[in-house]
């Protein structure tokens, strides 16, 4: 179980578009249009946010920093507009997660708008983190219910210590979430990492049945930097949605 009740909770007035979205940075990775995080101070963590910290570079690839500058950390997320229902989440990692320092937290998830559910709901989440721990598994799966009266269920999982590229998918039905996680970016998961099927018999109320925005982020969980004191940057290659 998660040490940190709400890993991906975010910043409310951030994700329920109080702040103005025309005002803000855009970046186009994998043929879709994500929203930059503006500068602020909020959740999760708490953290500084900064949009200096994402960017696509030249090969198409999203890059996340969770840095050091004038004395304070500042971390990035980035989301889209567009809102995703049932389908394939495909992610492509570029960066050896293993090796993410204990403090440092990766997440790759929806995130419910305010019209469709509250915080500690509707959310379902690919994170890569310790939660301050010293040793254990880095790996996440996590579904939050629907109903605000029900727990969140989640899977931890172990990564490889010397795998760089991997890939990272859920499969979000009405009645089921499937996870997997494989090495490599070929489209053969015969390298499977991790995999984890969520089929309650109360679906409806255990899994979210509203489309949401999707969400990257990096940052440092309870706002503590990273232990190491060097700053993070994540690369993920590419990001596709396929319908269901």
């Amino acid at each position: 179980m998660r040490v940190f009740p709400l890993a991906c909770l975010a910043a409310l007035a951030f994700l329920t578009g109080a702040m103005p979205g025309a005002q803000a940075k855009t970046l186009r990775f994998s043929g879709h249009d994500f929203v930059v995080r503006p500068a602020g101070v909020g959740g999760p963590g708490p953290n500084n946010w900064s949009a200096r910290n994402a960017w696509v570079d030249e090969q198409g690839r999203l890059h996340l920093k969770l840095a050091r500058r004038g004395g304070e950390w500042y971390a990035a997320e980035v989301y889209t507009r567009q809102r995703f229902g049932f389908g394939r989440y495909e992610f492509r990692i570029e960066t050896n997660v293993d090796r993410l320092d204990r403090n440092v937290v990766l997440g790759l998830f929806h995130y419910p708008t305010s019209d469709v559910g509250p915080d500690a709901t509707h959310e379902i989440d690919i994170e890569f983190a310790r939660w301050g721990r010293r040793s254990g598994p880095v790996g996440n799966y996590t579904v939050w219910p629907a109903d605000a009266a029900l727990d969140y269920t989640t899977r931890r999982f172990r990564m490889p210590a010397n795998a760089v590229r991997t890939t990272h998918v859920y499969h979000w039905s009405a009645d089921k979430v499937v996870f997997t996680s494989w090495r490599g970016h070929g489209t053969d998961p015969g390298r499977t990492i991790a995999r984890w099927r969520f089929v309650p018999r109360d679906a409806p109320a255990r899994i979210a049945q509203q489309p949401m925005p999707l969400h990257i982020n990096l940052w440092a969980y309870r706002g503590n930097p990273p232990s190491d004191g060097r700053d993070v940057e994540v690369i993920i290659t590419s990001f596709s949605f396929t319908p269901e």
